[in-house]
């Protein structure tokens, strides 16, 4: 007498009820039997005993007991939109030809920009201007990283700074990245000698939120895959403006790889030599978990909204320098996030006590209040800030939110 045995893979079940993900469909794993039973390998890839099921959400097994022993029958698939989760992943590569972006050509001209870890030229190569970010000897870890981050697939984006290649420099051991040339530098740089319209701010804030949307999503196109990165020294220092008044993200020696083509995620196994005195970014971006050290290590989605509180704090210096939003047109000197509040004095101990103690933000400006689209301004800048990391929007939304805005008053 044969038995039926109806099995739900937990895990995959309790996603649906998880924290909103930025993973547009999952894939399943199943043990199972019969290879030459045509009815579950349609269904997707099958190696040795395990299924991966390419077409469902949320994985059904169904198997029948034949003398006490389990037999796979048939998979079926019901996706509930919301089963999100970073578990399997299919089969890919992750792996760019960086054959390919190899450069020793590049012509160096001034210095446009000096950071702790690597210099900044203007250049030529191949007739055209470009940035040359040029590492010493003595910082290859960080020269490796940026490269690997603008290597991988599918990381070419309008948000994202235009990536051309590496190369060696062969007088003094150093390395170099050639990028496009942004007009006018970086975000910081732009808004301490520029005040800006309405709608030159609202494209300002567009471009930088879609760039760090697609940075963070999780992207398969054929046998290629793209993971979400967590850049996590968001800044306005960190992000270059062009001619066409659009942003663009750059600086990713600091950034993190969430998720590696198998699945495994690649925070945690970086976690395991992390110690606390080892914390990365900026200090007045810093989100109040990550100043106070209690990041859960276990996560990667913590990072991910590390950049979110960091991404805000970017459009509040944006908006600060919008003549549109203050009265007459009168318009405050640029500063960078809290240089106010703390009177220049800014600490990891005084933002502690100020961001996560007291829980205060910059200040918003009263005439905002009495402003057409205000209070929307806001709520965004609210919802991004706060103190609970899982309560903060995803880049996503950050980017739907501010293409819903008005052109114009």
């Amino acid at each position: 007498m044969l038995q039926w045995l109806l099995v739900l893979a937990v895990e995959s079940i309790s996603t649906c009820f998880s924290h909103q993900s930025l993973i547009p469909k999952r894939k399943c794993a199943f043990q199972v039997t019969h290879k030459r039973n045509n009815r579950y390998i349609a269904a997707g890839n099958v190696s040795g005993p395990v299924q991966l099921c390419e077409n469902t959400n949320c994985c059904l097994g169904i198997y029948m007991i034949k003398n006490g022993q389990p037999k796979v029958d048939t998979l079926e698939e019901n996706p509930p939109p919301s089963c999100h989760d970073y578990s399997i992943k299919p089969l890919c590569s992750c792996k760019a030809k960086t054959s390919e972006n190899d450069i020793s050509d590049v012509e160096l001209q001034q210095v446009v920009g000096q950071g702790h870890f690597a210099k900044v030229f203007q250049g030529k190569y191949k007739g055209s201007e470009v940035a040359v970010k040029v590492y010493t000897s003595n910082w290859k870890q960080k020269f490796t990283t940026e490269k690997d981050i603008y290597e991988l697939p599918m990381m070419k984006h309008d948000g994202i700074v235009h990536f051309l290649g590496t190369g060696r420099k062969p007088d003094d051991n150093g390395w170099f990245i050639v990028m496009e040339y942004a007009k006018y530098g970086s975000l910081h740089s732009f808004l301490c000698k520029h005040t800006t319209s309405w709608m030159q701010s609202l494209k300002l804030c567009q471009s930088l939120s879609q760039g760090l949307s697609y940075l963070h999503s999780d992207l398969h196109s054929n046998d290629v895959y793209k993971p979400p990165v967590a850049h996590r020294d968001l800044s306005s220092s960190n992000v270059l403006v062009r001619r066409d008044g659009t942003c663009a993200l750059c600086d990713f020696g600091c950034s993190t790889v969430l998720q590696s083509c198998s699945g495994c995620d690649l925070w945690q196994q970086q976690s395991k030599n992390m110690t606390g005195q080892e914390q990365l970014g900026t200090l007045n971006y810093m989100s109040p978990e990550i100043l106070e050290g209690s990041v859960n290590l276990n996560s990667s989605f913590f990072l991910l909204q590390g950049d979110i509180y960091a991404l805000s704090l970017v459009l509040w210096e944006i908006w600060k320098r919008c003549s549109d939003l203050f009265e007459g047109g009168i318009v405050p000197q640029h500063m960078l996030p809290y240089e106010l509040e703390l009177e220049g004095n800014v600490t990891q101990e005084r933002l502690i006590l100020y961001v996560s103690e007291m829980d205060k933000r910059p200040s918003i400006p009263h005439y905002w209040y009495l402003l057409p689209q205000g209070s929307v301004l806001m709520e965004l800048l609210t919802d991004c800030w706060d103190r609970d990391a899982e309560a903060r929007l995803t880049a996503q939304c950050v980017a739907e939110r501010l293409v819903s805005l008005q052109p114009s008053y």
